[in-house]
């Protein structure tokens, strides 16, 4: 028997699968790691982390992990609450006062200026629960996607946080806060909710409150000019071709630059091994080995369905999203394992949340489990590649 209780031949399958899609060019590399017990049981590097140089996927590549940066902030968050700096039912209004009377659209895809007064002031909680009213280009409709278009346009290059509270607050909000599940920039709002309250630049909170405790050396904002040769090229589709194209190259990249936009809700670079150790600490209850960083209560509450059953009936991203589901402070739990099929295999309890890269991960405490594959394409969905490493690694268990 394979460590961590897996089956050699099942894990063989696993191999071959993520394989298939290295080689229908799907994807030009992955990086899958599977931890089990105590153990790691699988940790594979398959393809190329750049197609055009032939370089090799490698166990320690960089990958921008997008979203799966917001369990980290909500974290952040959350040991800030511990230190009585935050509550969960305060108005961010007391901190970013750029935030204090935001306008809420009469009609979610309607005109900019045909807006209500808000009904309640906006709360930590409507944002780490995604019920803020914000969005994003992608998830708005109508004249505000555009506005968020422009308001985003080229503001990645420039780490003003300020000057970021500042064009956002100039947005009506699509949903009174707190009525409904809303995917936005409600995440990238506490970061800067994070600087205010702490003082520090969020990074520099990441690096010393989680990342050097838990030893991630490799997860931060932007990377080092020696380390660039780690990271992997990221790929879009292009529509006309279907054909994967460059988005961002190593040697041209956003993440090079240490001046960029703290993104709280999507900037990361990290590794398989690296956000490990973050899994890790969710899966523990808030402490891995003898580093505690939250409380138990804490991460139950984290691991804990806030929605209420009205707001899971609301589709999201095109589908019944919240079956067998919920959302809670920055994760999704599973609670209905049976409503997740076809498209997870998870057990009750189960927790994650992937990145617009194809970056993905969970952590199932009834199997002591914790899944990470990565890989550096837009596009994959509804996250197919995603589903069929899940499915593989529940099929290997064997104990």
């Amino acid at each position: 028997m394979q460590p961590a209780g897996f089956s050699p031949a099942r894990l063989t399958a696993l191999t071959s699968t993520m394989q298939g899609y290295v080689e229908r060019g799907d994807v030009a590399g992955v990086v899958s790691l599977v931890w089990r017990r105590g153990e790691t049981g699988y940790f594979e590097a398959l393809g190329l982390r750049d197609d055009a140089a032939r370089l090799s996927m490698q166990r320690d590549t960089l990958f921008r992990i997008a979203s799966m940066t917001k369990p980290v902030t909500s974290a952040a968050v959350l040991m800030l609450i511990e230190e009585d700096k935050l509550a969960l039912d305060a108005p961010i209004a007391q901190w970013l006062p750029e935030l204090s009377a935001p306008r809420v659209l009469r009609d979610p895809g309607g005109p900019l200026d045909d807006t209500v007064a808000l009904c309640a002031p906006l709360t930590v909680l409507d944002l780490l629960t995604h019920r803020a009213g914000f969005a994003y280009h992608f998830t708005a409709t109508g004249p505000l996607a555009q506005a968020y278009s422009v308001a985003f346009n080229g503001f990645d290059a420039r780490g003003d946080m300020n000057m970021w509270l500042a064009r956002i607050a100039g947005l009506p909000l699509m949903f009174q806060p707190g009525t409904r599940w809303h995917y936005g920039i409600s995440t990238d709002v506490l970061g800067a909710l994070i600087e205010r309250v702490s003082g520090l630049r969020l990074g520099e909170f990441f690096r010393t409150r989680i990342f050097e405790p838990l030893g991630m050396r490799d997860t931060a904002f932007w990377v080092p000019e020696p380390q660039l040769a780690r990271l992997a090229t990221a790929y879009r589709v292009d529509p006309g071709t279907r054909r994967r194209v460059v988005e961002d190259h190593p040697s041209a990249s956003r993440w090079a630059n240490p001046a960029r936009f703290q993104s709280g809700g999507g900037g990361l670079v990290s590794t398989a091994q690296d956000y490990l150790q973050f899994a890790q600490l969710l899966l523990r209850r808030g402490r891995v080995g003898d580093t505690r960083l939250l409380s138990h209560r804490s991460v139950d509450l984290m691991r804990s369905n806030f929605l209420t059953r009205d707001q899971r009936r609301v589709p999201a991203f095109g589908h019944a999203m919240w079956a067998g589901q919920g959302f809670g402070l920055g994760l999704s739990i599973v609670d209905d394992p049976a409503q997740q099929l076809p498209h997870g295999y998870r057990s009750t309890g189960s927790f994650g949340w992937p990145g617009a890269f194809g970056t993905s991960w969970f952590a199932d405490p009834v199997e002591d489990l914790v899944g990470i594959m990565l890989i550096q394409r837009r596009d994959i969905e509804p996250f197919s590649m995603a589903v069929d490493f899940e499915r593989r690694v529940y099929d290997a268990i064997d104990d």
